[in-house]
């Protein structure tokens, strides 16, 4: 039994060819050098292809993951932040919606991947600490304003700090912190614990791993049966899911129209060590609009201070660079000058799934036999809890549960599919 510890995996810098799943057992029995069907096989094997996989096994079906390397992916470059609320951008209310749904199933789900994998209380890194925004000159503070605005008109709960009071919770910050936005509702978990103790529940839950790329989806009368691996081996089941994160786009086999609008979005990340002497560091996460940057620091209770991230749209490239680095630590010394007192331990880029909107495409495509769990973009953690619900139910009955019907993957092929929804209350500022 794998023990639940951090993954020590990390994507590949080059892309693999292009792959592809399928749904519901083929009438004909396998040919020669193929497996026996399952019920369900999930392409990617990362923290949404293991979330999809364990609760499509506890509903009873027979599931399969096909990923290189699992618990590997975006989880090893991830932050953590369960941050519904301050990641809040205008345009996006029927996304902040799914968010919340989300982060209030956290507590609970952390209990019972706890339990299931045999972590024990806190071996997700999961705390309910809360997040601290805040701005360093007026122009960061008026933007900062807009966002409580903003906030306040989708009825959530943040409160307006002034610069004193932000120090006051956070003696670490710079004198120049002009204001801020305490949320205590906006949590964290460790995504690597996260992507471990996924791994586990589901060998634990009977899920096969098969330790390879696929290489193309298998297409049969129009259905999607299944994916042929990279050494020729045809694995078949009744539903596919492609859950490859930015790499979803790239499955070889999977029509033109059916394939997922997914772009690679950089991210570099830090990694600092806090010594005992300083602890604690800082108490909760910090996050500031520097110049106009994003920056955000997330205290871990081992020690770490997680340091992220830049956004960069260079296609494939996962190069950490000496720009990246020396802008997210200018940015954070700003935030907190005694960060530059700390080890460096580690530096490290990955690639978030962008869709077109930003928001993740759950559930069945136009070709029967293929869903898609993917395009989560800067919410791949936060979305962990629901997704794994979504596509489990999606997989059982056929059909989205009502709260992701906006996130089809027809919408960009059929707007009208869309339901309208106003599933958050305006309230005056």
């Amino acid at each position: 039994m794998r023990p639940c510890t951090s993954s020590d995996t990390s994507p590949s810098d080059t892309p693999p060819p292009r792959t592809s799943p399928s749904c519901t057992p083929p009438a004909d029995a396998p040919p020669a050098g193929s497996r026996a069907p399952t019920d369900v096989l999930v392409v990617g094997g990362g923290i949404i292809g293991l979330v999809t996989a364990w609760r499509a096994a506890q509903r009873g079906l027979s599931v399969a993951v096909v990923d290189p390397a699992p618990g590997g992916g975006a989880a090893q470059v991830a932050a953590g932040m369960l941050a519904a609320v301050t990641e809040l951008h205008h345009g996006e209310q029927t996304l902040l919606a799914l968010n919340l749904a989300s982060a209030r199933r956290y507590p609970a789900f952390a209990a019972e991947l706890a339990e299931a994998s045999g972590c024990g209380p806190g071996g997700l890194g999961y705390r309910a600490c809360g997040t601290l925004a805040v701005a360093l000159d007026s122009d960061d503070r008026a933007h900062l304003r807009e966002l409580h605005a903003l906030q306040r008109r989708s009825g959530l709960e943040s409160e307006w700090l002034s610069g004193r009071e932000c120090r006051r919770l956070e003696p670490m910050l710079a004198p120049g912190v002009r204001g801020g936005l305490r949320v205590d509702g906006d949590h964290q978990v460790d995504p690597r614990r996260l992507a471990a103790a996924l791994l586990v529940a589901c060998e634990r839950a009977g899920v096969a791993l098969h330790r390879a790329w696929a290489e193309r989806l298998s297409v049969v009368r129009d259905r999607a049966r299944g994916v042929v691996l990279a050494d020729g081996t045809e694995l078949h089941a009744g539903q596919t899911v492609l859950a490859a994160g930015s790499l979803s786009g790239r499955l070889a086999g999977v029509p033109d129209d059916v394939l997922p609008p997914v772009r690679p979005v950089k991210g570099q990340v830090l990694r600092l060590s806090v010594p005992k002497p300083y602890a604690p560091f800082l108490s909760r996460t910090v996050r500031a609009v520097v110049r106009g940057s994003h920056v955000y620091l997330v205290p871990r209770e081992n020690g770490e201070l997680v340091v992220g991230a830049t956004s960069e749209e260079l296609g494939w490239d996962t190069t950490v660079t000496a720009g990246g680095v020396y802008e997210l630590l200018r940015d954070a010394h700003e935030l907190v000058p005694g960060i530059t007192e700390l080890p460096l331990t580690e530096t490290r880029a990955g690639l978030r799934p962008g869709s077109p909107d930003n928001a993740p495409l759950l559930g069945p495509t136009r070709l029967p036999g293929l869903q898609l769990a993917t395009g989560h973009y800067r919410n791949g953690v936060l979305l962990t809890p629901l997704t794994g619900e979504v596509m489990a139910h999606s997989l059982v009955t056929g059909e989205l549960p009502d709260e992701a019907l906006a996130f089809t993957p027809r919408r960009f092929a059929e707007p009208s599919l869309v339901p309208p929804t106003q599933s958050f209350t305006e309230q005056p500022a």
